[in-house]
Formats: structure tokens, C-alpha cells, sequence
């Protein structure tokens, strides 16, 4: 029997015929009496460096954009498949004009700054590194530049947190550092900020540190609003476990920072007394009212049939509270108590699936959490390309609507392909994680002979509430009679 002692790396080399696959091109599978920790260049460094290469690769992919598409030609910046918010945001949202977001109020119909504050505070400092001296367009580049390298700095950030979580496999992180469609997306939006401080999160929590996790996911919330639902996962985790006490540290610090953050611009006093300032709540009320949008299924179930869906609000609720629901039921029925990367992913890919709008570069939120919850090359690169897929239709799609009666580009029948793409992609991938669930024998981290490594105070922890049987030995453990052997609950060794 074959075994892996509790200290050593998992080599994806040896455990991922795919990752095998694609050692051959820097010379094959490190060998087995190869010496390790011997350079400098150590696996989190390796990945760090890999990622921000990746970046760089995505930068030079919107150089179409960058020396003319973004400012000449109603569709070549959909074309050439490299827009960006952030170029047409700096004039669009005040910062070419010195407005300061959520307290002045902007020309035209948005009135206010539609982001959460901690990203508003993010494009407000790259506003004020970017020269007014020069004409808008210059103005434009630069900004779009300065965003990038601080956009960079949350890529190296994400690599390195995703590679420590799961401390026997460092490797896992090249999956983030090498995936396609986040090089693509990185430079659309603000939403590295978010993901670097959700990943920084669950790296603190991975080590047992639930304060200065739950103060990351409350900074991270600040940022962008889907990081709050991993609240929910470590709830149920906890409560399956009994870490009251963690959960709370947790709570209260996410509660706290988030607070921190929020007060100062949410909270105006007049006259009559203490309001909620109007442009920091923009953000809630556009989320609220915004109609569906891009590459959601409800824009696909509406255009299929001509329904409005005017009730999609609804609907996308009452559709995130059952699967959160039945999340719930997993977690306790389930025969070894879910790892806190899986549930992690199922409900934010729950969001994603139920939103209203799927814009590309949210394939950023959930790359790193798939990486944690399914560590496997082959999953991983299916996903993702069925990701690139929805990413190249999504502007192709946008260059034949905005092409007058040329219609270069593609059709909606082509767009609403991609759409479905998307969604089996990330149907596929979340199906792959309930099986590791359901069967944990399948799971490629516990095989290895782990627990939770993304779990902190939960890892190896007793249960004391379940609704499902007691641990049995599964059904199929058969087909892993090789593998290394754990006992959840014991005391680590």
C-alpha cells in the first residue's frame, strides 16, 4: 500500500495524468529522487511569477484596445474582444472631473458611483495617480495602466494565498496562475480586489485564524457583495462541528470591517437628523433595479421566448434560497462533513447561475475557489474553456449588434450557445463537487490523505450534529484500497 506521510507535497505530476501530460514540455515529471527546497525559486514563488506573467500576457491582449479601440470605431473594441470598463468609466464616472465618488452627484442618468465602496476607493486612488495635464484620451491610458499595475499586485496576492491554503499542495495554485479566462478578464473590472481579499480570507482561516478571516471577507464584502455569502458555508461548517466560538470571531470581524469601511460614507447628518447617504446605497438600489443582463439564463429564457421576465428578481431569489437550502442539507447529510473550499464554491457558483446579469470577468470570482474544491487539471480546463468560449461570444455578439445592418459578428442564436456553454461549464463543475461530496473516496484532496486543509478549526474536528448516518466505509472504497487512509475526528498526530 502506497502511502503520503502527513508533511510531504502532493506533486500534481504524479497524481493528475493531465498535469503529466503537460510536464513534458519543461521536461516531464520531477523524479522521484529529485532534491526539493533546495532553490530559491520555492513552488509559491514559482506561482507568483507564472501569474503575474499571465497578467502581463492578458495587458498585451488589449493593446487593440489600448492604441485605438477603446476611442475610434463603434465595434473595434468588440472585435479585437479587448474592452474595458475602466478607460470609459474615468470620464463616465467623474474621476476625469475631480468629482469625489458617492458624495458628488454625476451627469446623466447614474447620478452616483454604482460600486461599493472599497472599489470606488480603489479607482479614486489610481484617479489621483493618473496626470491631468495631458488630453483625455492620454488621460484615459494611463488610468487604465495604473489600475492594471494595481490590479497586478491583487494577482500576485491571490497566487500566493491559493497556492499556502492547502499546505500539501502548493502546486494547486498554478491552476489560478495559468487559467486563460482569468488573464482575459482581469483587466475588465475591479474584481481582483475582491477575490485577492476573499482568497487572503480563506488563507487566514485555512490557519485557524477565524478574527482576521472574518475581517478579509468584511473587507472583501466592501469591495464586491458576493463575498458575504461564505458566511453561510462556515455557518452550517461550524454548526456541524460545534465551532461556535470561531464562527462568531468570524462574524464579528467581517461584521466590524465591513462597518470600518461603510460608515463613513453611508451615514449623513442634516438638520433632521442622521440619513443613508443616496450615493452610497446607488449600489444596492442599481443592483435591485437593474433589468436582466448579459449572458444570464434568464436573458436566454427571454429571448428564447420573448418574455420580458419582468418578475426575474423574484425568481433569481427564491431560486438562491432553495439551493441554499439544499447546500445546507448537503452539509449535514453528507457521510464526511464538506470541505470549506467545496462550499465555497457551490454557493457563489449558485449566485453566478441565478444572477440577473454574468458579466465575463466574474469567471474571476469563482477560479480560485474551484481550484481549492476540485483541484483537477482535467474539470479545471473544461470549465475554462467553455469560460473563454462565453468570453469570445459575448463581444462577438456585441460587434454584430452594434454594426448597423453589417451584422459582422454573432448572431443572438450564436450568443445564446455561449450562454448555454457557460452554464454547463459551470454546471459541470459544480456537479463534479457534489460527487466529491457525496462520495468523498473521489475527492483528489482527501484521497492524498487530508481532511480539510482549507478548513482551519474544522480540520479533523469531531462532529457533534448531523442528520445523515454515521460514517461508514464507502460503497466504492474498493477502487482506493491504494490510497492513504484518514480518520476524521482524530487528533492530529
Amino acid at each position: 500500500m502506497t502511502s503520503v506521510r502527513r508533511d510531504e507535497s502532493v506533486r500534481p505530476t504524479r497524481r493528475d495524468e493531465v498535469a503529466a501530460a503537460g510536464s513534458e514540455l519543461i521536461g516531464g515529471p520531477i523524479g522521484r529522487r529529485a532534491l526539493l527546497g533546495t532553490s530559491r525559486l520555492t513552488p509559491v514563488r514559482v506561482i507568483a511569477l507564472v501569474a503575474l506573467g499571465m497578467f502581463a500576457l492578458g495587458m498585451v491582449q488589449k493593446l487593440p484596445c489600448y492604441n485605438g479601440g477603446w476611442f475610434f470605431g463603434a465595434t473595434s473594441q468588440y472585435i479585437h474582444a479587448c474592452y474595458s470598463d475602466i478607460p470609459h468609466l474615468y470620464a463616465g464616472r467623474g474621476f476625469a472631473d475631480g468629482l469625489i465618488p458617492y458624495f458628488d452627484r454625476l451627469p446623466g442618468d447614474m447620478e452616483y458611483l454604482e460600486y461599493p465602496v472599497l472599489t470606488g476607493l480603489f479607482m479614486e486612488v489610481a484617479s489621483w495617480m493618473t496626470p491631468h495635464g495631458v488630453g483625455i484620451q492620454q488621460r484615459e491610458q494611463i488610468y487604465w495602466l495604473v489600475n492594471a499595475g494595481m490590479l497586478m499586485i491583487c494577482v500576485a496576492v491571490l497566487a500566493v494565498c491559493v497556492a499556502r491554503t492547502h499546505r500539501r499542495r502548493p502546486w494547486d495554485g498554478l491552476l489560478v496562475a495559468l487559467a486563460p479566462a482569468a488573464a482575459l478578464t482581469a483587466t475588465i473590472n475591479w474584481d481582483l480586489l475582491a477575490v485577492a481579499l476573499t482568497a487572503a480570507g480563506m488563507l487566514m482561516w485555512s490557519r485557524s485564524r477565524p478574527l482576521a478571516a472574518g475581517v478579509l471577507i468584511g473587507l472583501a464584502t466592501a469591495a464586491k457583495l458576493y463575498p458575504v455569502l461564505l458566511l453561510g458555508p462556515l455557518l452550517v461548517l461550524c454548526w456541524r462541528a460545534g465551532a461556535w466560538r470561531a464562527y462568531g470571531r468570524a462574524l464579528a470581524g467581517a461584521v466590524v470591517s465591513w462597518l470600518v469601511v461603510n460608515l463613513p460614507v453611508m451615514i449623513t447628518h442634516d438638520g433632521a437628523g442622521f440619513h443613508i447617504r443616496e450615493g452610497w446605497a446607488k449600489f444596492y438600489t442599481f443592483s435591485q433595479e437593474r433589468p436582466i443582463d448579459f449572458g444570464s439564463i434568464w436573458l436566454l429564457i427571454s429571448q428564447r421566448t420573448g418574455n420580458p421576465l419582468e418578475n426575474a428578481n423574484t425568481y433569481a431569489t427564491l431560486l438562491m434560497i432553495l439551493g441554499c437550502g439544499a447546500i445546507g442539507l448537503l452539509t449535514l447529510y453528507a457521510p464526511r462533513r464538506p470541505r470549506f473550499a467545496q462550499l465555497a464554491f457551490l454557493v457563489v457558483a449558485l449566485f453566478i447561475l441565478t444572477n440577473k446579469v454574468y458579466s465575463p470577468q466574474y469567471v474571476l470570482w469563482l477560479t480560485p475557489l474551484a481550484v481549492l474544491a476540485r483541484p483537477r487539471w482535467r474539470d479545471f480546463l473544461i470549465w475554462q474553456a467553455c469560460e473563454v468560449m462565453y468570453f469570445l461570444g459575448i463581444w462577438m455578439y456585441l460587434a454584430y449588434t452594434g454594426n448597423g445592418d453589417k451584422h459582422q459578428g454573432l448572431p443572438p442564436e450564436g450568443y445564446q450557445l455561449a450562454i448555454v456553454l457557460h452554464l454547463l461549464g459551470t454546471f459541470y463543475l459544480c456537479a463534479v463537487v457534489v460527487r466529491d461530496i457525496l462520495l468523498p473516496e473521489r475527492d483528489v484532496v482527501r484521497r492524498d490523505g487530508d481532511d480539510d486543509p482549507s478548513g482551519g478549526v474544522l480540520d479533523r474536528s469531531a462532529d457533534v450534529f448531523v442528520l445523515g448516518r454515521a460514517h461508514h466505509r464507502p460503497r466504492h472504497a474498493v477502487q482506493f484500497e491504494g490510497a492513504p487512509q484518514v480518520r476524521w475526528g482524530a487528533v492530529r498526530e
